[in-house]
């Protein structure tokens, strides 16, 4: 069966974000089994959506971009597994902020 790479963009407001690895330490330097990690409320937007909607007919521009670094809500999207590997979509409205540098 032949393997092939699976396009997603994004609808509206929508951002697919790759949440980024767990911490394998805590601060404290004590090294967390897998069942004891936290989800990470961070991640790297994959791909973006064209914009919300207005009653215009116009759409808005995201305040986020590709490879941005976010931080997110807890219960942020909806989880879904692509090509093997799990995304979350949401809105941009559950991005709290943008890591830079």
């Amino acid at each position: 069966m032949a393997v092939t790479k699976v396009k997603v963009r994004p609808l509206g407001e929508k951002v697919l974000v790759k949440r980024l690895e767990a911490e394998e330490k805590t601060a404290g330097g004590i090294v967390l089994p897998d069942t004891a990690k936290e989800k990470p409320k961070r991640g790297r937007v994959i791909e973006v959506g064209d914009g919300k909607l207005l009653d215009t007919g116009e759409r808005t521009a995201l305040q986020v971009k590709k490879n941005d670094e976010v931080l997110f809500t807890s219960y942020a999207g909806t989880e879904v597994k692509i090509g093997g590997e799990e995304f979350l979509i949401m809105d941009e409205s559950d991005i709290l902020a943008v890591i830079e540098g």
